[in-house]
């Protein structure tokens, strides 16, 4: 039982320090929110860190549809030469046979 404590552990451990790492995506947003003393200003101020929240939010939603495309794009392009791989491949073994 001590074996197997022992080789839970160092997962959990790996689990804290993985949430104490900002996730990469999420660095842009962080950098413009505005600090704790601008929102307590008023709800001018508020709705101006909301709005730039917003606007962050879009603009990384915009990246994220532009790198899917670019991915299923770039899949398509892999199928079409595994199928003509496939078909090669075919047909050398129907002239062979």
């Amino acid at each position: 039982m001590a074996m197997r404590e022992g080789a839970i552990q160092p997962m959990a451990q790996r689990a804290r320090e993985k949430t104490k790492r900002p996730a990469a995506g999420r660095t842009s947003r962080t950098r413009t929110r505005q600090p704790a003393a601008a929102e307590a200003s008023g709800p001018e101020a508020r709705v101006k860190a909301l709005e730039q929240e917003r606007d962050s939010l879009k603009a990384e939603l915009d990246a994220a549809r532009k790198r899917i495309a670019a991915l299923e794009e770039s899949r398509n392009v892999v199928a079409s030469r595994i199928d003509w791989v496939i078909e090669s491949l075919n047909g050398v073994v129907d002239k062979g046979g």
